[in-house]
């Protein structure tokens, strides 16, 4: 599914519209559940505003297996407490100082399902950052100071039996047998969904990409 039309044109001048001419940048997040499309729209965004932009993903501060073994939430992976919250704030402070010099983010290897350190520059260049993840609104203490590091935050979403198969083939095409992939949905994945599906009230821009597949997008902006 690769975002296309006017819409997405608009949404992504609002984006350059917000650019202020001096040295500040404008650092936007995309949020929605697991399956919903960020990293595919986010890639899009990305490619559309081409050399003023830049992105980062939050998954690169996912906890490497061997603490998650240690903090016994192995088989969490992907819930709120097995991410490095703090780190991930530091690092958007970071970006939104733009620094004179390279600022190195943590990518996230699928084919691991582990993170990489320093797989990401961020150079002083881009104007735009765009950062993508599953928590940027969430409402504890230590994910609440992600939201101040951001100018705005898009809540993207799209049908509930697109998003359920995605996530189950994404398990599969990874390495997970088709049942375990579908039990691991349903019993990690879709508790994780609901947490962030109460924060959709909390963002700027609302997005459908289940209508993106047709050619044709809608947002709803909020004040």
């Amino acid at each position: 599914m690769s975002p296309s039309g006017a819409e997405f044109e608009d949404l992504a001048d609002r984006l350059l519209r917000r650019r202020s001419g001096d040295t500040a940048r404008v650092v936007v997040g995309v949020v929605g559940v697991p399956g919903a499309g960020k990293s595919t729209f986010t890639e899009a965004l990305d490619r559309t505003l081409g050399s003023v932009a830049a992105s980062v993903p939050m998954d690169g501060y996912h906890l490497a297996d061997v603490e998650l073994e240690r903090l016994g939430l192995r088989d969490r992976k992907g819930a709120p407490e097995t991410f490095d919250a703090y780190g991930y704030v530091a690092l958007l402070a970071r970006i939104r100082a733009r620094p004179a010099h390279v600022v190195y983010a943590p990518g996230f290897e699928r084919e691991l399902e582990q993170p990489i350190a320093g797989a990401i520059p961020i150079g002083p260049e881009p104007d735009v950052v765009i950062t993508e993840g599953n928590y940027l609104l969430l409402d504890r203490p230590e994910w609440r100071d992600v939201r101040s590091c951001l100018d705005e935050v898009w809540f993207v979403h799209t049908d509930d039996e697109t998003r359920m198969r995605r996530l189950v083939d994404r398990h599969v095409r990874f390495g997970k047998s088709p049942e375990f992939a579908t039990r691991w949905v349903e019993r990690v994945d879709a508790p994780n969904a609901r947490m962030i599906q109460e924060t959709r009230d909390k963002a700027d821009v609302l997005v459908d990409l289940t209508s993106w597949q047709g050619g044709e997008g809608k947002s709803e902006i909020h004040s």
